[in-house]
């Protein structure tokens, strides 16, 4: 058997249209301010790719680019005057930050509201609570395919690899409050293999290539491959060894052309829906 492999890129470019279309209805377009701080390669690419984006979806984009040697009391500085901007919907801070950066502090100064990473506790704890507001791209984007793919969560056991406050916590709520029995592994799980033998949906998101390989897999699972990784040779690759889980999986996503994508799209969904609330308060 050979797993479907579920199609993120197109999945996410048809969201974006639909995106599209909703921006065209708005008087003024939804804005998104990207604050990006030092010349780390692989964030000044991401930073790019999400301005195309929202530069074809119509959306009003910012790039701000700060040098790395930024106080925190500038940056902060920069943030109020982001969330005092009528202009801006949604600020996003490119993550990793220098180390003399406190991002904790940092991601907690953007109002909840324009919050579009979904990272602020107050949407954390919405969230949890079942009461989501601005959600977190990642996991949001992974319900979304599921959903898509007309993937049966309630009932079954979903197991995450991967722990963190991006991906993995939020991707354990989300899971749960759908209906699924979850398990987070780590990295450090003893044993692995045990707990990812027995998902009937396994998200994968540790950042170490290779890490779940096709034994590993339980047959007929659903896969989500989070990790993008660079090897030594330059290629991608994910945290699931695709070519023998794709021969155990019922359905897989791809490194790149899966959860990369989405992540993407629902950064823009999230932008226009907080320009869509902020108009609705208005009125």
């Amino acid at each position: 058997m050979s797993a479907t492999i579920i199609d993120g890129k197109g999945l996410a470019q048809h969201m974006r249209e639909a995106l599209k279309n909703r921006v065209a209805s708005f008087p003024n377009p939804p804005g998104l301010a990207v604050i990006i701080v030092g010349d780390n390669p692989a964030s000044q690419v991401y930073v790019s790719n999400k301005e195309k984006a929202c530069v074809a979806a119509g959306i009003h984009s910012e790039v701000i680019a700060l040098p790395g040697e930024t106080s925190e009391l500038d940056l902060l500085d920069r943030i109020e005057k982001l969330n005092a901007d009528p202009k801006i919907d949604g600020i996003l801070v490119q993550l990793p930050l220098p180390k003399h950066l406190n991002s904790r502090r940092v991601l907690d100064s953007i109002l909840p509201e324009k919050d579009v990473d979904g990272f602020h506790p107050s949407n954390v704890g919405a969230l949890f609570l079942g009461n989501p507001g601005l959600q977190p791209c990642t996991p949001h984007g992974v319900m979304k395919m599921l959903e898509h793919e007309n993937v049966e969560i309630r009932g079954k056991h979903a197991v995450i690899v991967g722990a963190s406050n991006i991906v993995g916590k939020p991707m354990a709520v989300m899971l749960l409050h759908a209906g699924a029995t979850v398990t987070i592994c780590n990295s450090k799980t003893p044993d692995l293999g045990h707990h990812t033998r027995d998902a009937d949906i396994l998200v994968v998101a540790v950042g170490r290539p290779n890490i779940v390989t096709g034994d590993m897999v339980k047959e007929g699972a659903v896969v989500i491959d989070v990790g993008m990784n660079r090897l030594e040779n330059g290629k991608l690759a994910g945290d699931v060894e695709f070519e023998s889980a794709k021969m155990k999986a019922a359905k897989i996503t791809p490194v790149p052309g899966g959860v990369g994508p989405m992540t993407i799209a629902m950064l823009l969904e999230n932008t226009v829906e907080a320009a869509a609330r902020k108009r609705e308060e208005a009125v």
